[in-house]
């Protein structure tokens, strides 16, 4: 974690003071500098791997290419198999001076980027083209927003759902339109899914889930708990992480206690490994993102069901956090090409283009026109489960919880919770411990960040 750190600092501190693509030298993205010949190439970097994902992103890259053919031509490229994946090739990028004109970086990313200095806020190109957001999700803006201004644009937006197995339910004499909402209710309803073959061997499990940290957070929030302080980082640069805290400690314990008692499936951290033993009838109850729907939905042999992700308990009051990925425009590339960039990602944006990457993908569409869209419209009427993450995205207030915690190292700090959870699991540590260990593991980090961007 130390040595991981540091990096991390002598990429920001080369972006801060001047070096790499950060530099205060960069033309503005606002002059008008004139292309030398067009097209103008924009190079775009994106995470996903063969598939729905993919598929989509190049129908709609081609689909821009065709409507702007002999002045700009986009050429996507697969920066690796995930969001870490490309988050590193773009720190790597930083210091070799070799960055796309534009990249998709998760939502924990954000902090990173912004104090790197290696990009055009998106707020310069709304504002010199005066566009107007009021068609797109507050709920979402309010993630990428700081400080009023908005940096990135949201693009592939997701939402943490339950999965079940309507069958199951229906043969466990439980109600297959009523999942459950708590996580009492769940262990409840474990209790019944959970089915032994003769021999004693669990041949299904009531529940499973990924040790995925971005789980954690999301129950923190529906707690209407901060992971962070300082308002999440809203209010200034966090100093500490909080997820040691009663409420995830309690959440914790209970994730324990369900593996410990033959309820719940653990899989480890992998996602896939849990995506896969959910699609194979090995639990019949899964949290994941909605951009797993479409594949769950072509691929499971069970009647889908979706819920809201759970409560901690029935008293919490919070909401859910988006998830997902932005769009960040690179200030290492000249302002003509910086242009072009913002308009593929206007394009992206448009409610028709949003209406087909929801029913392509599952994941949310940003433009509120896009729920009307005539194809969008027959697609949810087609796949009720569709609406369960609009539902819950609409009833989630917008408060500093919901936000999500702004870290200058959150994705470290995303692992280091699922090394506490994990740790929790296996028993190697009390639910307290584990996650006191992992708040304390990171706050070198933490310290060694702020400082190298001058945080207060």
């Amino acid at each position: 974690m130390k040595r991981l750190a540091l990096a991390v600092l002598g990429i920001i501190f080369v972006a801060a003071c001047g070096g790499g693509t950060g530099t205060t030298s960069q033309p503005s993205a606002l002059d008008n500098a004139t292309p030398p010949s067009k097209p103008v190439e924009v190079t775009f970097w994106h995470g996903f791997a063969a598939g729905a994902n993919q598929d989509a992103t190049n129908f709609l890259t081609q689909k821009f290419n065709d409507a702007h053919k002999g002045e700009i031509h986009v050429t996507t490229s697969s920066a690796g198999a995930n969001y870490d994946d490309v988050f590193a090739k773009v720190k790597a990028g930083i210091q070799a001076n070799q960055l796309p004109t534009m990249v998709q970086i998760y939502d924990v990313g954000s902090r990173f980027m912004v104090d790197s200095k290696a990009i055009t806020p998106m707020q310069t190109f709304i504002d010199n083209a005066k566009f107007s957001t009021a068609d797109l999700e507050p709920n979402i803006l309010g993630y990428y927003q700081i400080g009023g201004k908005l940096y990135s644009m949201p693009w592939n937006v997701s939402t943490p759902l339950l999965y079940y197995d309507k069958d199951a339910f229906q043969k466990a004499g439980l109600d297959p339109n009523k999942p459950p909402t708590t996580l009492d209710e769940i262990r409840t309803a474990a209790e019944k899914l959970t089915v032994k073959d003769a021999s004693g061997q669990t041949v299904r499990y009531g529940f499973g889930a990924a040790i995925y940290g971005w789980f954690l957070e999301q129950m923190t929030a529906k707690a209407d708990q901060q992971f962070c302080n300082n308002g999440n980082g809203r209010d200034k640069n966090s100093t500490k992480l909080l997820f040691n805290q009663p409420t995830d400690v309690q959440i914790v314990d209970w994730w324990q206690k369900m593996v410990a008692d033959g309820l719940a499936l653990n899989t480890g951290r992998n996602t896939t490994d849990a995506q896969n033993a959910f699609k194979a009838g090995r639990m019949a109850m899964n949290l994941e993102s909605t951009g797993a729907l479409r594949v769950y939905q072509t691929t499971v042999k069970f009647t889908l069901g979706t819920g809201f992700f759970p409560k901690p308990t029935a008293a919490s009051a919070g909401g859910a956090i988006i998830g997902g990925a932005s769009l960040w425009i690179l200030n290492s590339h000249p302002s003509y090409e910086q242009k072009a960039a913002w308009e593929f990602v206007k394009f992206l944006e448009q409610a028709d283009n949003m209406a087909y990457w929801h029913t392509h993908t599952g994941y949310f569409p940003v433009d509120k026109k896009a729920l009307n869209d005539p194809t969008d419209v027959a697609w949810v009427q087609q796949y009720p489960s569709f609406k369960t993450a609009i539902d819950q995205l609409h009833s989630s207030k917008l408060d500093k919880a919901t936000q999500g915690c702004l870290l200058g190292v959150m994705p470290q700090a995303r692992q280091a919770a699922e090394v506490g959870i994990e740790s929790a699991i296996l028993k190697k540590s009390t639910p307290q411990k584990a996650m006191d260990d992992a708040v304390a593991t990171m706050q070198p980090a933490i310290d060694q960040y702020n400082q190298a961007v001058g945080a207060k």
